[in-house]
């Protein structure tokens, strides 16, 4: 869980306080590691940024990785916010598998210098292709897809939310990996979910 998954107003003064630091230490790193590079950053440069105590840094992120890690669940968090509030679960399994992979998409648009520097970063030193949260976010929308009935009860949901996973991560890299960008990245993505589809859907 993220800090920004909980409503500050439910919490105690110190673990506002708290939070309110680690938001700050994130903000910091996540900064530098677009302006200079993510191997150029020190947990000392971090810890410079955010005007606090290097021992801070540690306390709230032990290892560099730890915010490659923040910065995709955040970003996913952001993601799942958006689809509760437009009450997406009412919507198809297919609708709302675009939904998710369109929003990420317009994050990463929003902020493509950004995405480009995190996400080799999280692909060379984090858990981008080994980290289960993103399957099982997608595996959970097609579990539901098939209590409804919308989803074939042979599709495995954890098979084909990796599936959907590694072709997200796949045109993300290969999309900031060029410069000009060398395709309209929604797009891309929503014909890759297509053909996903076109595989799992009733």
């Amino acid at each position: 869980m993220t800090s920004s998954d909980v409503d500050p107003a439910g919490l105690g003064r110190r673990e506002r306080k708290r939070r309110q630091v680690r938001d700050q230490l994130y903000a910091a790193a996540i900064h530098l590691f677009a302006a200079q590079g993510y191997e150029a950053t020190t947990m000392d440069h971090i810890a410079e940024r955010a005007d606090v105590a290097r021992a801070t840094v540690f306390n709230h992120f032990t290892q560099k990785t730890g915010f490659l890690e923040e910065w995709g669940a955040r970003r996913r968090a952001k993601v799942l916010g958006i689809l509760r509030q437009e009450h997406a679960e009412e919507l198809t399994v297919g609708e709302r598998l675009r939904r998710y992979v369109g929003e990420l998409a317009v994050l990463n648009i929003e902020s493509r210098a950004e995405t480009a520097v995190l996400m080799e970063a999280s692909a060379r030193f984090g858990q981008l292709l080994r980290d289960p949260m993103p399957e099982k976010e997608l595996a959970a929308i097609i579990e539901e897809g098939i209590r409804r009935g919308e989803v074939r009860a042979t599709v495995d949901p954890g098979e084909a939310g990796s599936l959907i996973a590694a072709g997200y991560f796949a045109g993300v890299m290969r999309w900031t990996g060029e410069e000009p960008e060398p395709f309209e990245l929604r797009q891309r993505l929503e014909r890759m979910l297509d053909i996903v589809l076109e595989g799992i859907l009733r």
